[in-house]
């Protein structure tokens, strides 16, 4: 499904106010889980219902990715994501983890977002000392069996 509309922004906010015809025609439900192509860029979401109406996210990530910011003008391209979500968990963690098995088992067996806040974390470390610190947080967290 293909549309052309505004990014729309609201506050801290911004997302994509997806019509009602083209949710009916995914044929998935209020909340479809979907892959977002705008202006060339793809992500994976989940449409919303806010304010009474269909809306998609746009992360401040997407958004540095992109350029575009509130009031712009986008192209955007919905299907329907089939696939599982999967996280790519960076090498140095994953090694890290398999050292661990208990925690590799634990990390598998948690939800797409923990697991992204887990790697986005770690990711966003700066220096080398920093980004270890956390993973090994981390793994410690997986082997007292906890999330966070």
């Amino acid at each position: 499904m293909a549309f052309e509309t505004t990014l729309s922004a609201s506050g801290n906010n911004t997302g994509i106010v997806v019509p009602d015809d083209v949710v009916e025609r995914l044929g998935r439900g209020k909340r479809p889980p979907v892959l977002v192509t705008v202006n060339d860029y793809e992500y994976r979401s989940t449409v919303a219902v806010m304010g009474g109406r269909y809306v998609i996210s746009l992360s401040a990530a997407v958004r540095a990715a992109t350029g575009l910011k509130g009031g712009d003008p986008i192209s955007v391209t919905l299907q329907v994501a089939d696939t599982p979500r999967e996280v790519e968990v960076p090498s140095d963690f994953a090694a890290a983890m398999e050292q661990q098995e208990p925690a590799r088992q634990f990390f598998d067996g948690l939800s797409n977002s923990v697991q992204r806040y887990h790697v986005d974390n770690i990711n966003a470390a700066k220096a080398p000392e920093t980004r270890q610190r956390r993973i090994d947080k981390s793994v410690g967290l997986f082997l007292a069996g906890k999330q966070r």
